[in-house]
């Protein structure tokens, strides 16, 4: 279940997040959860995975409520979709996804991938997720729905990627974008879709 959502200012307990024109720096705690090799299934170890939702940006209002009952819907079908790679998710005690600029996202993207260029979500595997609302405008007209719509597909995505899933090869763009319009069609209705 999820349960927290955070609003600018606020800060969790096990992350101390500081950001400003030059970077983006965490620290994180994180737990490790066991796998039931009987079964091969990835169980979690708490009963409650949190999410904290950081806006750090104002590009474009958001609804954390409303975003953060959307990532609670999909979470299980997330979970349910379990990729190739290693999955963390199942492991994770929080997730937290800040939502940014482009100017922001392209320092980290430049700092840890060697790309200088913003981009529209990037998941570490510790359980953080970044998302450029900037980007979420721009291609939500290429798209053809609501820049909030936008911004829920990569907090999906981000899920996603924390589940095991990869989007660097063809095989694995295809069935990510395929997995993440299916579980957002499931939580965001297609007829809400259009601005």
């Amino acid at each position: 279940m999820i349960r927290q959502q955070r609003t600018p200012g606020q800060r969790s307990m096990r992350q101390n997040w500081a950001i400003d024109e030059m970077s983006i720096v965490c620290q994180r705690f994180f737990h490790l959860g066991k796998r039931d090799h009987r079964r091969e299934e990835w169980k979690m170890e708490t009963p409650e995975l949190n999410l904290n939702l950081y806006d750090h940006q104002q590009v474009l209002p958001l609804n954390l409520p409303q975003l953060t009952a959307l990532a609670e819907a999909a979470l299980p079908l997330v979970l349910a979709q379990t990729g190739p790679e290693v999955p963390v998710l199942p492991d994770l005690m929080e997730v937290e996804v800040s939502f940014i600029t482009d100017e922001a996202i392209a320092k980290v993207h430049a700092e840890f991938l060697e790309d200088p260029t913003p981009t529209d979500v990037i998941t570490f595997a510790h359980g953080e997720i970044l998302i450029s609302t900037e980007t979420a405008l721009r291609q939500a007209v290429e798209h053809g729905q609501t820049p909030e719509r936008e911004v829920a597909l990569y907090l999906i995505h981000g899920l996603l990627h924390l589940n095991g899933h990869e989007d660097e090869s063809d095989t694995g763009f295809l069935m990510m974008k395929r997995l993440q319009e299916g579980i957002l069609a499931s939580v965001w209705p297609e007829d809400d879709r259009k601005p």
